[in-house]
This record gives structure tokens, C-alpha cells and sequence, in this order.
């Protein structure tokens, strides 16, 4: 299946970025390789969803200092995105609107999450919107980007991936192709606009 240019966004549409947040960006803690590339294709998505008023969510990880995905505590990843620090932050190149719904996840020290619905009110905000389908890219694509649209889709949503918007941490050569190819095996769109 090849990638499509979909239906402009309307009626019944959102957008989701996915933690588009310092840490992930070059130079953060838990950087995303070629990361920054992506917030010039997001802007424009959120340019076109919000000249429709369309509704624009933003994800992002905000960890207690001792969260269990953090190495010091026996998880794999090295510190990041910890709550009200400048690496939780979303890059200020990002134009999100003033009307974001910010989505906030793995807020506790015990549990971790990487898609944007786990243990969050996403869902039942999408449902009170009518949302039906979901523009989605961030980062990242073989992580909190894959367990997001998985989520998404197997709550009902139709899901159109930013395959422009979305990098890789690739920690094995390939992860970021093979989470794409799992995303449409799964019923997720792909645009490369």
C-alpha cells in the first residue's frame, strides 16, 4: 500500500502531536535523532486543522524526578521530560494554538506509558468532540508515535499518519519502518503531505 494524500482535514477531525517535547529534540536528554525536522510539517498540519477550528491535542510526558523508566530507577531510558523543567517543555518552535487540549501521561513515578491514551482522559475528550479521525505525527515513530495510533485504532478511530511529521529513535537499524508497516497492517493511513 502506498502512501495517499487523504481527504483534507473537516468535520470530525483532530489533530494529535505527540510529544514534540525539548528532551526529545537534539540536545535534550533523550534526543530523537534528526527530531526537529519534524515541527515544520506539524506546524503546517496545525495551520490547516485550526483554519478550520478543528480541534488540536498535544501529548507530553511529564515525569516525576523518580519515574520508573528512568535508568537510576532500573528502567531503560535516561532521565527526561521531568515535570515543569525546561526539557519538559514544548519546543518553542512548535505553533501550537492557544485552544491546545494538552494531553499529560506517565505523570506518576510507577507507571510508564507511551501512547498518548494510557492512563489519560484522550479518549473521552476525542468522544465529547466527535472526533472520528485522528491526524497524528511527533515523535517517536517506533514508540509513543506506534502506541498512540495502535491505540487509536483499536478504539475505533480512523488514523492518518504524518509519515513527514514523525522521526525514529531507531535503537535497532529499521524500528521506525517497521513501526510504520505495523501502523498500516493496522488500518492507519499513511500521507506524506
Amino acid at each position: 500500500m502506498s502512501a495517499l494524500s487523504p481527504l483534507p482535514p473537516g468535520p470530525g477531525d483532530a489533530l494529535l502531536i505527540v510529544d514534540i517535547q525539548r528532551d526529545f529534540l537534539p540536545g535534550g536528554s533523550l534526543a530523537v535523532p534528526f527530531g526537529d525536522q519534524v515541527i515544520e510539517p506539524m506546524n503546517a498540519w496545525i495551520g490547516r486543522l485550526a483554519a478550520q477550528s478543528l480541534p488540536v491535542f498535544a501529548s507530553r510526558d511529564w515525569h516525576p524526578p523518580d519515574h520508573c523508566s528512568f535508568q537510576p530507577q532500573g528502567g531503560v531510558w535516561p532521565p527526561h521530560c521531568v515535570a515543569d523543567t525546561p526539557g519538559a517543555a514544548f519546543d518553542p518552535r512548535l505553533e501550537l494554538p492557544a485552544n491546545v487540549h494538552v494531553v499529560t501521561k506517565a505523570d506518576t513515578s510507577e507507571i510508564d506509558a507511551y501512547s498518548a491514551f494510557a492512563g489519560t482522559s484522550l479518549h473521552a475528550q476525542l468522544q465529547a468532540l466527535g472526533v472520528r479521525r485522528l491526524f497524528v505525527g511527533g515523535v517517536a515513530t517506533d514508540y509513543c508515535v506506534l502506541n498512540s495510533v495502535l491505540d487509536a485504532r483499536r478504539l475505533g478511530y480512523e488514523v492518518v499518519l504524518l509519515l513527514r511529521a514523525v522521526r525514529a529513535v531507531d535503537a535497532q537499524a529499521g524500528d521506525g519502518e517497521r513501526a510504520v508497516a505495523r501502523m498500516r497492517a493496522e488500518g492507519a493511513l499513511v500521507c506524506e503531505d
